[in-house]
């Protein structure tokens, strides 16, 4: 079977930082995806995204997806994910993981007593792990997904 349908991932760095963070203003209200309403004119607090998403620096890095296997999840071609390592990678979850030697990002799934790697684009086919040699990286707790459309 080729692995070429394989979203394939491009590590980034550790997510521990050094020094002093920076935060920035969050509203406080929540957005409505549906009908809109009126904002409020104040700010809340302060938020510092790298604490909301990284809840333990030393076994969390960041990593781009490449390709569109996992559109379904909202992981698309060029997102930022944040992967924790120290999370047990279950079934039901999506992970990084090298799959004979290649790292990939699929949601890990039980089908029929076999484990096997699960694109959420339907036009890629499951792949069983029976026999491979494969790794797992971490599991993927965020996607930073760009809304303008540009390159990262």
């Amino acid at each position: 079977m080729s692995l070429s349908h394989r979203t394939p991932v491009r590590v980034l760095g550790r997510a521990a930082r050094e020094g002093g963070g920076r935060v920035q203003p969050l509203m406080g209200c929540r957005v409505r995806a549906g009908f809109p309403s009126p904002a409020d004119d104040h700010l809340e607090a302060e938020v510092d995204l790298h604490a909301h998403v990284v809840k333990r620096p030393a076994a969390t890095y960041f990593v781009r997806a490449e390709g569109d296997s996992m559109v379904g999840d909202g992981i698309h071609d060029g997102d930022l994910l944040v992967v924790d390592r120290s999370l047990e990678p279950l079934p039901g979850r999506v992970i990084v993981i090298a799959l004979e030697g290649e790292p990939t990002v699929k949601r890990l799934e039980r089908r029929g007593g076999h484990v096997c790697l699960v694109a959420s684009n339907p036009r890629f086919a499951p792949i069983p792990l029976a026999g491979r040699e494969c790794e797992v990286w971490g599991v993927v707790t965020h996607v930073v997904h760009d809304l303008l459309g540009r390159s990262p």
